[in-house]
């Protein structure tokens, strides 16, 4: 039977659904980033897995915040995501009984290439923080709970700045839309680089701050509990699981490039 590939957005949740449909029931649902997503990397290295094994992965592409619940709910087979501290919560209250390091990239600051918070020459993602809170630059935040606004928030929290006021916009948007709205704003945000990489519309946005240890970004597969919901597809999962962590796993991610540059990096133990 001929294959159809879908991709469905359901608006009001801000999800997007994508993989290649079939008959059979050898398909696994993914809860994952819209990092991951948009950057491209599922359409890269899932046809490989499903070629080698015969599964299909359909994507729920959302927040890291929103993959846990969907995951606590039972509404997918696997999750993707990016949030180590929350990951491992996720396996100590018994939702998961594994979590793998599967690779990284890392977050950087874009904003317009004037700079009016002079972040270009901070010494470190701290000092540039505190620069566009003193100067009340606009800033563009996800506000979804995802794992770049956890990692955000975490960063405000270090540099001692609360994050309100008229300067500070929590939008509760994807990374993408976010970036269009800084763009359209002329605003700094907070974005994984895979997404910024990706991203055609940036108008005057320029990436501004890169490179601080603080700003690294790990991905971690889980394998969600058998226990807690017996009725979800397991062994195809956990087939999807080891591949990413395996030799041609890794291989695919590290084939993944835009533009010429790799966007994420494999580091399975």
């Amino acid at each position: 039977m001929k294959k159809a590939t879908a991709l469905i957005t359901a608006g009001a949740l801000g999800m997007t659904f994508s993989g290649t449909l079939m008959a059979a029931d050898d398909y696994i649902t993914l809860a994952s980033t819209t990092s991951t997503e948009n950057s491209g990397l599922f359409d890269a290295i899932i046809p490989t897995f499903t070629e080698e094994t015969g599964i299909e992965v359909r994507v729920v592409a959302v927040g890291t915040g929103q993959a846990f619940e969907i995951g606590r709910r039972g509404d997918a087979d696997s999750l993707l995501v990016h949030d180590t501290a929350g990951e491992e919560k996720f396996v100590a209250e018994g939702y998961a009984t594994e979590r793998l390091n599967v690779m990284y990239n890392d977050f950087v600051i874009v904003g317009p290439s004037d700079d009016p918070a002079g972040i270009s020459d901070s010494e470190n993602v701290i000092e540039a923080m505190q620069r566009i809170a003193e100067s009340e630059s606009p800033f563009a935040s996800r506000g979804d709970d995802s794992g770049t606004n956890r990692a955000e928030l975490r960063l405000w929290e270090d540099a001692g700045v609360t994050a309100e006021g008229e300067w500070y916009r929590e939008l509760g948007s994807g990374m993408g839309p976010t970036l269009n709205t800084a763009a359209g704003m002329d605003a700094y945000t907070f974005t994984d680089r895979a997404t910024w990489v990706a991203f055609e519309n940036p108008q005057d946005l320029t990436l501004l701050f890169e490179g601080d240890e603080a700003l690294f970004n790990q991905y971690g597969s889980l394998l969600l509990s058998e226990e807690r919901h017996p009725d979800l597809k397991h062994d195809l999962a956990a087939q999807w699981h080891e591949w990413l962590v395996s030799e041609e796993g890794q291989q695919a991610i590290a084939d993944f490039e835009v533009d010429g540059q790799q966007l994420f990096f494999p580091n399975a133990e």
